[in-house]
């Protein structure tokens, strides 16, 4: 091409450079105007910690010296001369979003994910974020979560969709305190348990999780809440049209209804490979004629409690709790594989709440604010001691209301997790809109399981 040529065409390449990158400065500034103002301030955030990372990443000692010179360096160097060094950093791509900033970066020889976790204080300082987490994101890569505004004193309300959920295995809890989603693998998992004082979220956690699988007829729920004498009364009654058993804190219709579950537990036991074909049901998922059936005990100890006494009446309600405390033991202990799932809420779970040969099988267990070093050991274990910062002890500032701790898999130590707030309204308008979905699961399994088996036998090994 001759420079004629160049000549002729640099005009309209220049045109449409300056035309794509009016494009970009376009769409850039009407996602700004259109974001709220903590949007902008997170925007704002973005582009500061873009333009300043090089000369930060240097300071930081997050890069390093290339003495090799490449191909073109040595080639435009005079013989006599040597190349000068490259100084490389890691190439660092920021997104916004409303809690702070989430940047991906590549690591480099000697910079990799443990020299970007001790630089994070640092860099928490110079990006004005409250925290800045270091997490690798594949081979090679990391990457780095900034928040601005302290997800755990930022209450959140959950609005369910009413759509059925796409996977009935993961239980959705809230975001931690990185502002990223903290979810619960339910598959395979018998029991939860939930502890914290009163006002600070069990229930809400709960009234989330009914809510999110009310649309689905593979959920089924039944509760027990010791608080409350009827259903009407208690932090159910907007649900109840989603519910196929409720009893409150009446300990003779309790029992009733723990045997009912556990005769349902023997009934899916003996027929479960003849109905789906195989000996766990979490094989192939809950369905709607095998449903995941739910069992919530709202204050738990209400139906454990250890009663002292020698009068006639106080000896036959000891006997009640002691039988609702096999009861249970059976279901949380068998129930796994037949897809029965017991979620466990009260104060404390020290021993005398929740019988420890219930408790010490639930395989997740989390905790809203508690008083004493002893509850929270109750709740989350003794490897609680060891992580201060997440002892339950320290989230009784109004300001956590709705914040617990637990321990998650794939995850060092233990998790704060804020959990959302759901709008009575909300819940009852799901109910409303989902108790068609209602069925109890022994009427189910009364009819496909097959004729030859008989569901009501006593199981004599329970």
């Amino acid at each position: 091409m001759t420079l004629n040529e160049l000549n002729t065409y640099s005009p309209v390449v220049a045109v449409t450079v300056l035309t794509v990158f009016a494009v970009i400065a376009a769409v850039w500034l009407g996602r700004y105007i259109a974001a709220d103002r903590t949007m902008k301030a997170s925007i704002r955030q973005a582009v500061k910690v873009r333009w300043g990372w090089k000369r930060l990443a240097r300071m930081q000692g997050l890069s390093v010296t290339d003495k090799m010179p490449t191909a073109l360096a040595s080639l435009t160097t005079d013989g006599d001369k040597t190349p000068k060094p490259r100084e490389l950093t890691p190439a660092l791509k920021v997104k916004p979003d409303r809690f702070g900033i989430v940047a991906r970066a590549n690591c480099l020889p000697k910079v990799g994910l443990e020299q970007f976790q001790k630089a994070a204080p640092h860099l928490a300082d110079a990006w004005r974020c409250v925290r800045v987490s270091v997490m690798p994101d594949g081979p090679g890569h990391i990457i780095i979560r900034g928040v601005r505004r302290d997800p755990l004193i930022t209450p959140t309300e959950h609005v369910p969709t009413g759509e059925e959920p796409e996977d009935l295995a993961t239980w959705h809890l809230g975001v931690d305190d990185y502002a990223q989603s903290v979810t619960v693998p339910l598959k395979d998992v018998p029991g939860v348990t939930v502890a914290g004082l009163p006002g600070y979220g069990k229930t809400s956690l709960i009234n989330r999780f009914i809510c999110d699988c009310a649309p689905s007829p593979n959920v089924q729920f039944a509760v027990a809440d010791g608080k409350v004498s009827t259903a009407y009364e208690g932090d159910y009654a907007d649900l109840m049209h989603r519910l196929f058993a409720f009893v409150g804190d009446d300990l003779d219709e309790a029992n009733a209804l723990f045997k009912r579950l556990v005769k349902l537990r023997r009934g899916r036991s003996a027929s479960i490979k003849d109905v789906l074909g195989v000996k766990n049901m979490w094989h192939v998922g809950p369905s709607e004629k095998w449903p995941l059936t739910v069992l919530i005990l709202d204050e738990a100890h209400t139906y454990f409690r250890d009663y002292k006494g020698s009068d006639r009446e106080t000896k036959r309600l000891a006997a009640l709790t002691a039988e609702n405390a096999r009861l249970v033991e059976d279901l949380v202990k068998k129930g796994r594989s037949v897809g029965i799932l017991v979620i466990l809420a009260t104060q404390k779970t020290t021993g005398d709440a929740i019988p420890t040969f219930i408790r010490d099988v639930c395989p997740v267990g989390l905790s809203f604010a508690q008083k004493t070093a002893e509850a929270s050991v109750a709740a989350l274990g003794e490897a609680i001691r060891d992580w201060p910062d997440a002892n339950p002890m320290h989230l009784q500032d109004p300001s956590y209301v709705g914040v617990a701790s637990m321990a998650l898999q794939g995850r060092p130590g233990f998790t704060r997790v804020r959990t959302p707030y759901v709008d009575d309204a909300h819940a009852a308008e799901i109910a409303n809109t989902t108790g068609h979905r209602t069925c109890d699961p022994q009427i189910l399994l009364d009819h496909y399981a097959p004729a030859r088996i008989d569901l009501h036998k006593d199981d004599e090994a329970a």
